[in-house]
């Protein structure tokens, strides 16, 4: 499932305080248009622009949903192949998507392109209008909706100058429902064009879709008379940040944030350099903070477009660029340049060694800290690392490399800015380390180093011993002995293998293999496995209680305990901060994680648990509102397959007023083990008034089934409608209409695998299916190994009220094989509420019902002997053989049951069955009763046959009833299990017809004519 429209939209992008130096633009549509600033007070200059011309807020990013227009993306195709405004498969039906993303409902707009037709491959291209001037920072948002299976290329790529970079590239494949696609264009000056293509051939069916295109953090600071304190001026007039100087980024517009004099006259802007509060935990080393009163002067960068720089000893590492075939986690583009053609370096070393960079030998100048500004590049892989390590030339016995900072795991295709500032009595080394990922890469470029980094002259020709420390440092519990294989984890005479690490079962007795995997109080330095993944000005971070800004205490109530905090980070993208645990599951369906947190924050600002699968992302839990202190609150999980990720996502504005803030304490996976059974996991019988019993909900999809009180219907099955004064108190099950549709396989609604207690057993519930987009209702029999058994199903809407159904399930006796049951419900739209209620599973098969009018279903009735009964309306008016209405509802939109007595469909003489399923024994007379219609021409003769093992003829019925139904009755007297079979005898006539409908069975003989029981068989009326 994904992050929901409105996290999307809340991002923190407040610009630099100040008024405007100069007055609107509008006079200079040239300069003005389409370079994400509303220079015109209705910020018209930005119309048509790819997003719509109006800002939503100040500071907030700008946006296209297509809900009004295209916003001035157009098609650029060459064929038939072509993107359009659709919305809810308007044009495209059916193949296009069922709802759009920015409403989630069918009547929201998107642009889409459907099913080619063409013999050969073609392109569908989608353009923007030309945009002009990219700050740094900006980044593309967008949403697009792919067809499950569809195998289609598709391409984001960004034209500026004679020069195309595809931005990102993929062929799938793709998750259910809409997909986020986030990348960040850099800095461009001038203009330039985004265009979106995807590429198919003829094989392929189904429609590519695009909603919510956003261009975030994407305008360059406008020129201001006078800037706040500490920021600095620029030479266009623009104001930015301390921190934004000499970063190897044109933040001001004009370069002049990264000139010489700049760097130089750095010294007196450092005093208000943002704190870093926390810094150094959750992925980040020991590291010094800046010096308020240090100067960094004259910086020295290196940008690898020559060559190494001063980087000069080099292991493992290749200059190389994107020009030419390269793999794909690659980057299209350097830092520096922002393009194809510009140089990085790349770790091309052994899986078993790692890629070693190191700086020449340097000292701090006196009381101030060396700092070092680098862009990295991780992705493609969640095993690729990069560490930065200080090797400290002590005048005793060297030391061990320190590690200052580590960045590990798949962190997108953007390059990502970091600092570090080092304080050191003592001459030292940096080295930085990559180690590869299968499939991925590690790449740096852009390392600037401050003049307080000052070179100490090499003693001898040769660098110090470039390697002490291994790559990539596991916790000490987690590091394997030397005999077992790499990866794999040793506890006393067994090496577990890393699919069974933190798979909620305990291999060593120790339970090495379930540590750090969630489950934390957040006090040992490895977080419980918790790894931040944050590529902004935000990030995740161990922090002791008494030095945060929030409540002061853990969860615990102590100051002196730690717990996982956002804090400030060096990133320069803005945004929201991610961290991760290690690949987890496979899970049980009663997997729950337990937490404390606090959240402290404007409308804007969230946080969110999020569970990761493959492509996949699915929002399960988001906080509230802001709390004031500590809350405890736990969220399931559920049955999940191996590998999936958990992950908290935060955004909040640390430098905005109040004590902002977020933090997870207390973590603890519970009952997640896939093979520890319950007494609860056979409680298929549930009336959902105490707990969901052995029912759990799937999470395939994006819609799930939810345990509520008294909404939708109105009131439960179970303890039925409320009384006046007295509220309704019952729970059911419903699924949610405020979820997005069903996508693909449906909301599922699962038990544990169950054991027969008998050759056949049947399944009873109550279902609730009212409104015009509530889709299906199915039950189906699951066995591991075999194609699912569809039990039951129903369509469209069944009034407001509930209705019983029943199913039997048929096992194979002494095969003991486990079976499943599953409940699928998949809406049309939003419109509409679907129900389940009071489930009840005994041995032995399902009684017929007592009564069916054939609306639904055929109640179990079966077709036998050498003619068809078939259930059908007459809705169309042409049926070839049938009464024009049934019996129920007077219409030809109601069902019956009719055989076609035709001497072509059933020869003079032969027989068709309808016979029905068991009935329950009788303790005292009945009466079953029912409608007939016998065509005019004549048919033959319907009989009716009732008994246990062995049955008699009751009634036999030959003359023909005009053109009205009739009413039939017998009496029933039973003991045991018995059936009644309905036999038309035909007679050979054309175009003639038996019918059925509204059967009944009541308490009690059948009264007589007269009105007084009648003691046999009654003739009809």
């Amino acid at each position: 499932m994904r992050l929901p429209r409105h996290l999307l939209l809340a991002l923190l992008l407040a610009g630099p305080p100040g008024r405007a130096w100069v007055p609107n633009d509008c006079r200079a549509p040239s300069k003005a248009a389409c370079n994400f600033v509303c220079d015109c007070p209705d910020c018209s200059d930005e119309a048509q622009c790819g997003y719509h011309g109006v800002s939503p807020a100040p500071g907030a990013p700008f946006a296209c949903d297509f809900e009004r227009d295209s916003c001035g993306w157009r098609d650029i195709s060459t064929s038939g192949y072509r993107w359009l405004r659709d919305r809810a498969g308007a044009t495209l039906e059916p193949l296009g998507p069922r709802s759009d993303h920015t409403l989630g409902t069918d009547l929201g707009w998107y642009t889409a392109v459907g099913t080619h037709r063409g013999k050969e491959a073609s392109t569908a291209a989608l353009r923007s209008p030309a945009l002009r001037d990219a700050a740094p920072t900006c980044e593309l948002r967008l949403w697009h909706h792919t067809a499950t299976r569809d195998v289609a290329e598709l391409r984001l790529e960004l034209t500026h100058r004679a020069e195309t970079l595809t931005l990102w590239q993929s062929s799938g494949p793709w998750g259910p429902g809409w997909q986020e696609l986030v990348v960040a264009t850099g800095r461009i000056r001038g203009d330039f064009w985004v265009t979106f293509s995807a590429t198919r051939n003829a094989t392929h069916r189904g429609t590519v879709a695009l909603d919510d295109v956003v261009f975030r953090g994407c305008g360059l600071p406008t020129p201001q008379a006078r800037c706040p304190l500490g920021y600095h001026h620029c030479g266009n007039m623009a104001c930015v940040e301390p921190h934004q100087l000499c970063d190897g980024e044109d933040n001001c517009g004009d370069g002049s944030d990264e000139d010489t004099p700049t760097c130089r006259e750095l010294e007196g802007l450092l005093g208000v350099t943002r704190e870093r509060d926390g810094a150094g935990q959750g992925g980040y080393g020991p590291c010094r903070q800046p010096d308020p009163a240090s100067p960094t002067g004259r910086h020295t960068a290196t940008d690898f477009e020559t060559g190494l720089g001063p980087w000069n000893h080099s292991e493992g590492w290749a200059r190389n660029h994107s020009a030419g075939p390269r793999p794909p986690a690659w980057p299209r583009r350097d830092h520096s340049r922002n393009s194809a053609q510009g140089s990085f370096l790349v770790s091309v070393a052994e899986p078993s060694a790692p890629a070693v960079l190191s700086s020449p030998e340097f000292q701090a100048s006196g009381p101030h800290n060396c700092s070092l500004i680098f862009y990295h590049y991780l992705h493609g892989s969640e095993g690729g690392c990069l560490q930065l390590f200080l090797q400290i030339q002590s005048p005793g016995s060297p030391q061990g490399p320190v590690l200052l900072r580590r960045r590990h795991g798949e962190l997108g295709a953007a390059w990502v800015r970091d600092r570090v500032d080092i304080q050191s009595e003592h001459p030292f080394r940096i080295l930085l380390t990559g180690h590869t990922g299968p499939g991925g890469v590690v790449s740096l470029d852009d390392l600037i180093l401050s003049d307080h980094c000052q070179p100490v002259p090499e003693v001898s020709g040769s660098p110090l011993g470039l390697w002490a420390a291994a790559p990539w440092r596991q916790p000490s519990s987690l590091r394997p002995r030397d005999f077992c294989e790499p990866g794999h984890l040793s506890c006393g005479d067994l090496c577990v293998p890393p699919e069974q690490l933190c798979d909620f079962q305990q291999q060593c007795e120790g339970g090495e293999d379930e540590q750090d995997c969630g489950t934390t109080d957040f006090e040992p330095l490895t977080a419980g496995g918790w790894e931040d993944a944050s590529v902004g000005r935000l990030q995740w971070g161990r922090l002791l209680a008494q030095e945060s800004r929030g409540p002061g205490a853990g969860a615990r109530r102590t100051a002196a305990g730690h717990f996982l905090a956002l804090q400030r980070a060096w990133g320069q993208l803005a945004a929201e901060a991610r961290v991760l645990t290690p690949p987890l599951g496979p899970s049980g369906p009663r997997c729950e994680l337990h937490m404390a947190y606090y959240f402290q924050s404007h409308p804007q600002g969230f946080l969110a648990l999020v569970v990761v699968e493959d492509s996949n992302r699915e929002l399960v839990w988001q906080a509230p509102g802001s709390s004031q202190g500590w809350r405890m609150d736990r969220v399931l999980l559920g049955a999940r397959r191996r590998p999936f990720r958990l992950e908290f996502v935060g955004l909040v504005d640390l430098d905005g007023p109040g004590r902002q803030g977020a933090g997870v304490d207390d973590v603890t996976l519970k009952d997640c083990s896939p093979v520890t059974a319950t007494e609860k996991d056979s409680e298929v019988s549930c009336n959902f008034e105490r707990d969901t019993c052995g029912w759990y909900t799937g999470h395939l999809t994006d819609a799930h089934w939810r345990r509520i009180q008294s909404h939708g219907p109105g009131y439960d099955h179970t303890t039925g409608r409320a009384q006046p004064g007295v509220p309704a108190a019952g729970y059911f099950l419903l699924l949610d209409p405020t979820d997005p549709p069903a996508r693909g396989p449906g909301a599922h609604l699962l038990t544990q695998p169950q054991v027969p207690t008998a050759p056949q057993e049947c399944l009873s519930f109550w279902y609730h299916l009212h409104g015009p987009q509530i889709g299906t209702l199915r039950l189906v029999l699951r066995r591991e190994g075999e194609a699912d058994t569809l039990l039951w199903s129903r369509t469209g809407t069944h009034g407001n009220h509930w209705h019983e159904a029943w199913a039997t399930l048929h096992h194979q006796p002494g095969s003991g094989t486990k079976y499943q049951l599953l409940f699928e419900g998949s809406r049309d739209g939003y419109h509409g509420t679907m129900g389940l209620d009071d489930v009840a599973l005994r041995p032995g098969p399902c009684w017929a019902p007592r009564r069916c009018s054939f609306e639904d279903s055929a109640c179990g009735f079966s077709s036998g002997g050498q003619g068809l009964w078939t259930r059908q309306p007459n809705a169309t008016g042409h049926a070839a053989w049938g009464p024009r209405a049934d019996h129920t509802t007077g219409t030809a939109q109601g069902h019956y049951m009719v055989v076609d007595t035709s001497p072509q469909a059933l020869p003079p003489g032969h027989v068709a069955s309808l016979t029905s399923e068991e009935h329950q024994p009788l303790a005292r007379p009945a009466c079953l009763t029912f409608w007939y219609h016998l065509s005019l021409r004549n048919p033959g003769a319907l009989q009716v046959h009732v008994g246990e093992a062995e049955r008699q003829q009751v009634l036999s019925i030959s003359a023909h009833g005009g053109s009205a139904w009739r009413l039939g009755s017998v009496d029933v007297q039973a003991e045991r299990a018995w059936r009644v079979v309905f036999q038309a005898v035909a007679a050979g006539v054309e175009h003639s017809y038996i019918a059925l409908d509204d059967l009944l069975l009541q308490d009690g003989p059948c009264p007589r004519p007269g009105g007084s029981p009648a003691a046999g068989p009654r003739a009809p009326l």
